[in-house]
């Protein structure tokens, strides 16, 4: 070959090359700004979450742990879930799954959420108990709305509203502490074979129908444990990724945990769960500033109900806990015939009671079919990415022939 075939041959090799490392540098910094959209919009999410610091008045501003606020809640994971695929997967080189610090990352991630899925039937069993505690308020309700209000509508109004009032005692021994509902957990962190989704609302067979979903079922499960579980080794990462997908795989991670944490300090999931007690934020990202203040709204909720030791910071229990209360002592003090005064007061209080009644009714079915739209979008989700770790796990393998 001449001399100038050897110089053109050469000079050929280094635009080609330059080529790909232009290629690279493009490419890094638009998986660089892929991320940095991830986590605003993340947080732009999560503000829109956050209760108004200075509501109008006349404007109908929705209660932070209330239903259609969780179901706003819900939306925002599914989002955020979606995203964080597209970013994780799309336009990547699968073989980063196999390399640190993602090969430890991702299977604690995929583990987390294993954990989730528990907790998921434990929201659904709980919404269950609520709609209990609704079935009994409702009783109440019709007994008081007679008129004129006489001493047997009141009695059976009050042993409705004590035995709801009752329901809502959480007992700190763990052996007593939602031993019915425990009987009705199964765990599928503990089980090797398939995931059982939370059963279909059937009012008849609701108990026959999960024994029937599960193999084993464990009296010792908690939720706080759960919790605590997901939260282990959930730190921000600090740098030093030549992938950069420590940050989101962290970032989801921690909406994950956060979730979890809020649903289950809202709905009765055999234990109380405190004020954030296990899942620490760093204050130093953006995005999880809009999810601190949430926490710290919470956790100001908590310590409200936390001396009465009563399940559940569900906006609509409350309410139902403190008409309940405060139509047990009208009933405790009842003498025929009630005065035109009290029977204004009461009637204004089993308005109330009657309101908030339609809301669950309404809201609890919706809530619980979304509950188990994100069981299984997390369930489909941990496939694929198996799928893909499983995939370069054999590309990886080196084949005997």
């Amino acid at each position: 070959m001449p001399p100038t075939d050897h110089h053109t041959s050469f000079l050929n090799r280094i635009s080609i090359r330059r080529n790909q490392v232009v290629s690279m540098d493009v490419n890094h910094e638009q998986h660089l700004e892929q991320l940095e959209l991830f986590q605003k919009h993340v947080s732009d999410r999560f503000i829109q979450l956050l209760p108004p610091q200075s509501p109008e008045p006349d404007t109908d501003t929705e209660t932070v742990l209330s239903i259609s606020w969780f179901r706003k809640l819900l939306d925002v994971y599914l989002c955020c879930e979606s995203e964080f695929k597209a970013v994780l997967i799309i336009g990547r080189d699968a073989s980063h799954f196999a390399k640190p610090p993602l090969d430890r990352l991702l299977p604690d991630h995929l583990d987390r959420t294993v954990k989730a899925l528990d907790i998921c039937n434990a929201v659904t069993h709980g919404i269950e108990v609520v709609r209990h505690w609704l079935r009994l308020a409702q009783i109440a309700v019709e007994a008081l709305e007679q008129r004129p209000i006489v001493e047997g509508h009141v009695k059976r109004a009050k042993r409705a509203l004590n035995t709801l009032l009752a329901a809502m005692v959480v007992d700190e021994d763990p052996n007593v502490t939602g031993g019915k509902l425990a009987e009705r957990m199964w765990s599928i962190s503990r089980r090797g074979g398939g995931v059982a989704p939370p059963p279909a609302v059937n009012h008849t067979r609701k108990i026959s129908v999960s024994r029937s979903l599960s193999s084993s079922f464990s009296k010792s499960w908690s939720a706080p444990k759960q919790l605590q579980a997901m939260s282990t080794n959930l730190v921000a990462p600090r740098g030093g990724d030549p992938t950069g997908l420590s940050q989101p795989v962290y970032l989801m991670s921690s909406v994950l945990v956060f979730v979890m944490w809020t649903l289950v300090t809202a709905v009765p999931c055999q234990e109380r769960v405190g004020p954030g007690a296990h899942f620490q934020l760093p204050r130093h990202l953006v995005w999880t500033n809009p999810m601190i203040l949430l926490q710290e709204k919470i956790g100001e909720e908590w310590k409200k109900k936390e001396k009465r030791g009563t399940a559940g910071l569900l906006a609509e229990v409350q309410v139902i806990e403190k008409v309940a209360q405060s139509l047990v002592e009208f009933a405790e003090g009842f003498e025929f015939p009630v005065s035109v005064e009290k029977a204004d007061e009461v009637a204004a209080q089993v308005t109330e009671l009657s309101d908030i009644c339609r809301k669950l009714e309404v809201g609890l079915g919706p809530l619980q079919l979304q509950v188990r739209e994100l069981f299984h979008r997390m369930v489909r989700s941990r496939a694929e990415v198996l799928d893909v770790m499983d995939v370069v796990g054999k590309i990886n393998t080196n084949i005997p022939y």
